[in-house]
């Protein structure tokens, strides 16, 4: 005796969608980049039909593709510019700062002094709103670069890195090298 099951809808998953995007260069087929709920999980590269960020931001033309990129490489190059920022603007800010002190046994009987630096930060204190504010942004930016990453297309993707490595190359050769005294594997 066969029970007819029919009525009965067990998902524990939205089922898939399509949502018409092609997603390719201007060939190929629907659904060629799809398969787990309509995301694209393989890179490609492509102009057509590319959603970025919101569902109203729709790239349908070559020219269209090469602004999105400028914009996501300079969104990657402000994401690095924030970290340096940030960086700096927390080594101005930094009070309380004290040397402490320690002997440390010599391997020869000889005794050495080693001294190490505290620093402090007022939690009240403009400086430190103006880190947060600043984090808030930095997290957000970060959270959009991801999503951009996110759409697995090539161009987009290479926007992301290249302005990171933009970034990178443009503001962390102001970052202070630090030697740690302490660290024997060089």
């Amino acid at each position: 005796m066969d029970a007819d099951h029919s009525h009965h809808h067990h998902h524990t998953m939205a089922p898939p969608t399509t949502s018409g995007h092609d997603h390719g260069g201007g060939g190929g087929g629907e659904g060629e980049h799809e398969g787990h709920g309509g995301m694209v999980m393989t890179f490609y590269f492509g102009y057509n039909n590319v959603e970025l960020l919101f569902t109203g931001l729709l790239i349908n033309s070559p020219g269209e593709m090469v602004g999105a990129c400028i914009g996501v490489f300079l969104l990657a190059v402000l994401y690095e510019g924030l970290k340096m920022g940030r960086e700096t603007l927390l080594r101005r800010s930094q009070v309380n700062v004290r040397y402490n002190s320690m002997p440390l046994p010599g391997a020869d009987g000889t005794v050495l002094m080693e001294t190490h630096k505290t620093v402090g930060q007022r939690m009240l204190s403009p400086a430190h709103f103006l880190q947060t504010l600043l984090h808030i942004v930095q997290v957000v930016v970060s959270y959009f670069l991801m999503l951009v990453f996110m759409t697995y297309n090539a161009y987009l993707c290479i926007a992301v890195a290249a302005g990171a490595g933009m970034g990178y190359f443009l503001f962390s050769w102001r970052k202070a090298v630090v030697v740690d005294i302490t660290e024997h594997c060089h």
